[in-house]
């Protein structure tokens, strides 16, 4: 089992944001991330729809992150592009095994509600500060940290 392509796009986008800690245009995130820039584009469409990342247009335009740092999971963002984390299709309702006599339902649902608790436990925060837990440094939007500092 591994992550799709898209998905490990996705994080690295998620990561350039967060270092950076401002906007930044689509083609600056395509060449620190190595994402081509129209697959780039089609990843940050998915980011802005689930509200983890902001776009603006014109020619201040770009991309920044919608939350602080310290509020957005690893979940959140392989989820934006994947769906939700389920280790089998059995933990679906599209496929229909039943629910109640499948011996691996149960067993599969536990093992990804620990997958997915342990992916809530990684911020981009911590990830790109490399320890858990480390507070926002960002001038984010959306960021309640610093909106409480300016004040609004």
């Amino acid at each position: 089992m591994h992550m799709t392509l898209e998905t490990d796009y996705a994080v690295r986008i998620m990561e350039a944001l967060t270092r950076e800690g401002k906007r930044l245009d689509a083609r600056t995130i395509s060449e620190r991330t190595h994402v081509p820039q129209r697959f780039a584009l089609k990843i940050l469409r998915k980011l802005v729809a689930d509200g983890l990342v902001c776009s603006y247009k014109g020619a201040a335009g770009g991309y920044e992150l919608a939350r602080c740092p310290a509020a957005i999971t690893l979940r959140e963002v392989i989820e934006s592009v994947e769906g939700p984390y389920r280790i089998s299709r059995c933990q679906g309702d599209e496929y229909c095994c039943d629910h109640t006599t499948c011996r691996f339902h149960q067993i599969y649902g536990e093992i990804s509600e620990l997958v997915r608790e342990k992916l809530d436990s990684y911020t981009f925060a911590a990830i790109c500060a490399g320890e858990e837990g480390a507070s926002c440094s960002h001038d984010c939007a959306g960021c309640s940290q610093h909106s409480a500092e300016k004040g609004i």
